[in-house]
């Protein structure tokens, strides 16, 4: 394994059906072997130690490698057969057993080296599996090394601005947008956020947000507008004024009805469809360069309905992708 700072998948499941007309996702992501041309890699980011709640979300990998078996790889809604494209699980970026500013420079080293390694394969898109929101920023950072000369954008799914300063705490999962502007990895005007929440915001952070030039849409201007309506006219902006986007989304976005496996939903949120949905357009857009899922604690969960709903949240983005890959041909 050409690797420093990712290290081969721990759980590996292959289990799924013996129907060879039933083709399960766990028998179409298979561990990356070196020099393989993939069009989707994933890569996990075991870390929680930086969420300000409690968390278990560094095992959220594992357990979304764990559900691979319960779903089959084609998409009836958008008649995709996700067996059309390549995937393959890079593994895990290492993380220090304490040392958070470390695991954050591994990471952002860790997603430099899969996309160096990925060089030639031109149709290459990464999935980062976290973690918490902290991941957000290390793993754009490498995305923009990679991309040197590159102004990338950002759209996030999120139920918090994730601006709270980084002298109080330090990097936490409530800090990666402030980092990420401070560092000037990002601008403000390039970053669309959706989904956040009344009464799990301060003023300050609002202000801030406004302040640097951020466009957000709260869940009462989403529940108004619609989300594809707003997601579109986010799209169109970002297209004219960026060459990359990143997508990032904090799975407590979803309303805590539906998703008892995270830290920080809240009643109200938005629902599983129709994040499913907006992440499917998403992989159809041609300037999308990676997408992130944060947030997820397994040890929350209720009987793996988070984390299938997580699972079905990335499964959905490459069904997009793969619809946009087929749309360019050969």
């Amino acid at each position: 394994m050409p690797f420093h700072y990712i290290q081969p998948p721990v759980f590996i499941n292959r289990a799924g059906s013996v129907d060879r007309f039933d083709r399960k996702v766990s028998q179409w992501i298979v561990p990356w072997e070196e020099g393989q041309e993939v069009e989707a890699g994933l890569i996990g980011v075991p870390l929680s130690r930086s969420s300000i709640s409690p968390s278990a979300a560094s095992e959220a990998p594992n357990a979304l490698r764990g559900v691979w078996k319960s779903f089959a790889a084609y998409d009836v809604d958008h008649d995709v057969d996700l067996t059309r494209i390549r995937a393959a699980d890079f593994g895990d970026i290492a993380m220090h057993v304490t040392d958070i500013p470390r695991c954050h420079q591994n990471i952002e080293a860790g997603v430099l080296e899969m996309l160096e390694a990925s060089r030639d394969f031109p149709s290459f898109l990464p999935v980062i599996l976290g973690g918490d929101h902290s991941i957000t920023c290390p793993a754009l950072k490498g995305l923009a090394r990679f991309h040197t000369g590159k102004r990338i954008g950002l759209i996030q799914f999120d139920t918090h601005f994730d601006v709270r300063n980084l002298e109080d705490g330090g990097p936490s999962n409530g800090t990666p947008i402030r980092g990420l502007l401070e560092s000037g990895t990002l601008r403000g005007e390039d970053i669309f956020q959706i989904g956040i929440h009344s009464f799990a915001n301060a003023l300050a952070h609002k202000e801030y947000a406004e302040e640097q030039g951020i466009t957000y849409a709260t869940m009462r201007q989403v529940r108004q507008e619609g989300l594809l309506s707003i997601l579109e006219r986010f799209v169109k902006i970002l297209r004219q004024q960026v060459d990359g986007i990143y997508i990032t989304v904090d799975i407590d976005v979803l309303d805590l009805a539906c998703l008892p496996g995270s830290p920080g939903p809240s009643p109200g949120g938005m629902q599983p469809w129709e994040l499913f949905d907006a992440v499917h357009r998403l992989g159809q857009e041609d300037k999308v360069l990676a997408l992130d899922l944060v947030c997820l604690d397994p040890f929350r969960d209720r009987g793996q309905l988070s984390v299938k709903t997580g699972a079905h949240v990335i499964l959905s983005f490459l069904s997009g992708y793969c619809q946009r890959l087929q749309q360019k041909g050969p």
